[in-house]
């Protein structure tokens, strides 16, 4: 499974690609940083990130993308540009008919540390650790980006099945590729 791991930020955007699954050594296939100017109004910075996701996605094909889910922090401006960023990457999955997994910031690090309170700094050494990468990447954002690959990778098909197993037993709603209507524009150039 190749994994679009994509940790929001508006100003700084995390981006990395990863090959792998349950139980097995991920192998890293790219990885970077997304940068828009803060002095651009607000809409031209998200076209910008707009338009490198669906780069990224055409570039990599992935088979899902995993975002890190938005919690509230102190700083209400940092948070908004953060939901804003997050939003974006996942119209530009939903457009290139991409399903989208949302992973808290615990979830992840305990993924990839064994600890969800890891810091920046651990989250780094164990991805660079993990994917066997001679060096870790830079800035945290591209190696914060790389440890959600890495975690929808081993648990996202375990999630998966859960959430069938519920449907199936009449707990939650089912969702279904179907659910919304696919936007093809943007997928089929």
């Amino acid at each position: 499974m190749r994994v679009l791991g994509i940790d929001p930020g508006l100003t700084r955007c995390g981006w990395g690609v990863v090959d792998g699954r349950p139980g097995a050594r991920p192998t890293a296939v790219g990885v970077g940083v997304l940068r828009t100017m803060a002095e651009l109004d607000l809409e031209l910075r998200l076209l910008e990130l707009h338009t490198a996701v669906t780069a990224l996605l055409r570039e990599h094909r992935p088979d899902v993308v995993a975002i890190e889910r938005v919690f509230t922090q102190n700083n209400k401006g940092t948070a908004t540009g953060t939901a804003q960023a997050a939003g974006v990457a996942a119209l530009a999955a939903a457009q290139a008919d991409r399903p989208v997994a949302w992973h808290t910031p615990s979830e992840v690090k305990a993924a990839i540390s064994g600890s969800g309170r890891a810091d920046k700094e651990q989250v780094a050494i164990m991805v660079t650790r993990v994917l066997g990468l001679t060096e870790a990447p830079k800035p945290a954002d591209a190696a914060d980006a790389l440890a959600l690959a890495v975690c929808h990778a081993w648990r996202g098909p375990a999630q998966d099945r859960l959430r069938a197993a519920a449907v199936a037993r009449g707990i939650g709603a089912p969702v279904r590729r179907t659910t919304l209507p696919r936007w093809t524009g943007v997928a089929a150039r």
